[in-house]
């Protein structure tokens, strides 16, 4: 009889210790690394997200070029230049560009476009929202609404284009 006591009372320690979970709390989560995975299959609608935070660094590199975003609602866009150089030497901005717009020839007219921040006044109606040159450690937050369809964007400071382009696709 003890030894079956024994056994029931290990058997009731080892339950409750094995499956208890501690509380985390928002300190402990990295929300700027998180990341959503969502599955799908051919008949579902890719996930959405109206809300981005784009990064670019030093490196010469948005830290995503994809995103997905609901047609005909309001788009928020946060850029942030998480960089340390100034905006001369590694200025960043976000160009999104008209369907049917040709992304690269649009950046090699910007290079010679220094004195607009690298946005040639002759291409502006190819533009459907911009943000400014930024230096390192500069935010700015832009909003714009699209029609269902796949747009471009880039970074439009010499030599950038190469390596900061991505693509926005508007879906209902």
């Amino acid at each position: 009889m003890k030894k079956l006591f024994i056994l029931s009372c290990t058997a009731l320690f080892i339950m409750s210790c094995g499956g208890k979970k501690e509380d985390s709390t928002a300190s402990d989560i990295d929300y700027s690394t998180a990341e959503t995975s969502v599955e799908t299959n051919e008949a579902s609608t890719p996930a959405t997200n109206n809300h981005i935070v784009l990064k670019a660094g030093d490196d010469m590199r948005y830290d995503k070029t994809q995103f997905t975003v609901k047609a005909g609602e309001e788009v928020t866009l946060i850029l942030m230049n998480s960089g340390q150089m100034s905006k001369e030497a590694m200025g960043h901005n976000f160009i999104l560009l008209k369907p049917g717009s040709d992304a690269s020839s649009f950046a090699n007219t910007a290079v010679s476009a220094k004195a607009t921040d690298y946005i040639p006044t002759e291409l502006k109606s190819e533009i459907i929202a911009n943000t400014k040159l930024l230096g390192g450690g500069e935010n700015e937050q832009i909003k714009f609404t699209l029609t269902e369809g796949s747009y471009d964007f880039l970074c439009s400071f010499p030599g950038h284009f190469a390596t900061m382009n991505g693509k926005i696709t508007a879906v209902k």
